[in-house]
């Protein structure tokens, strides 16, 4: 019998994506990496932590994520 082919994880989507226990993915806020001081402190508080992702962009992230 054949052996089947694995899935390749996408690395970049590996770097970016987590998985929680639940199986909800979560992701960083944007607009947070440099420029700051133009920003007002609520802004830069709220984007601390992480975000889920909405449910029509997770299903391809699972796609890229195979075995997370």
């Amino acid at each position: 019998m054949a052996k089947k082919m694995k899935l390749k994880t996408h690395k970049g989507a590996a770097k970016r994506f987590k998985k929680t226990a639940s199986g909800k993915i979560m992701r960083g806020a944007a607009f947070k990496r440099h420029i700051l001081t133009g920003k007002t402190t609520k802004s830069k508080r709220h984007k601390r932590g992480l975000k889920e992702v909405p449910d029509g962009d997770a299903r391809k992230i699972e796609l890229m994520l195979p075995y997370k």
